[in-house]
């Protein structure tokens, strides 16, 4: 039999190294920063999707403002109506004017619904802004969670690049701050 020889290579020399002493601080923040872009992706859907909600509620509220203002013309219209109806009835005599007291109570209960109308359509309005607002209020909170979120992703990569373990508290830092807020943003 022939004795095998076997030389180690740096690299198998390196592996080893490493499997003896652990993990090494590269690569905890490498996965640390996985974690935090992660987050960061949640965060910045939650913001996108609060915007979207709150461009859609705004809106059904200019919508619901037009239709009450077509409304309100509508009324307008009606009531010009029944003015120049009662000049007549006020200019007329005898059956015609009659006539014109019939149209003048016409005009009166059309203007009626067509108030109740338009005043619906505002309070319809003004709910959509009112929801507008309250689907506005989380991206705030999320827009300054989301910048948290990447100062402590750059301040991750400066750590793992310049090997100063002190970096790790400002970075823990950034991150607390960065996913609190994204929790107080529904609160």
């Amino acid at each position: 039999m022939e004795d095998e020889f076997h030389v180690h290579g740096s690299h198998e020399h390196e592996v080893e190294h490493r499997a003896s002493h652990g993990v090494s601080l590269a690569q905890q923040i490498a996965v640390f920063t996985a974690v935090l872009a992660s987050v960061g992706a949640i965060v910045s859907y939650l913001g996108s999707n609060a915007q979207n909600e709150a461009l859609f509620h705004k809106n059904e509220a200019v919508l619901y403002k037009a239709h009450a203002s077509d409304q309100w013309s509508y009324y307008q219209a009606k009531s010009m109506k029944g003015n120049l109806v009662s000049i007549a009835q006020d200019l007329s005599t005898g059956s015609t004017k009659e006539k014109y007291h019939n149209e003048i109570a016409r005009y009166e209960k059309e203007k009626a619904d067509i108030k109740a109308k338009a005043e619906a359509l505002e309070a319809k309005s003004e709910a959509e802004n009112k929801l507008a607002e309250e689907s506005f209020h989380p991206h705030h909170y999320l827009a300054r969670a989301m910048t948290f979120l990447q100062i402590a992703i750059a301040l991750a990569s400066v750590t793992a690049l310049t090997n100063r373990k002190w970096l790790l508290i400002p970075t823990a830092v950034g991150a607390a701050i960065g996913i609190t807020l994204a929790f107080l943003a529904y609160l």
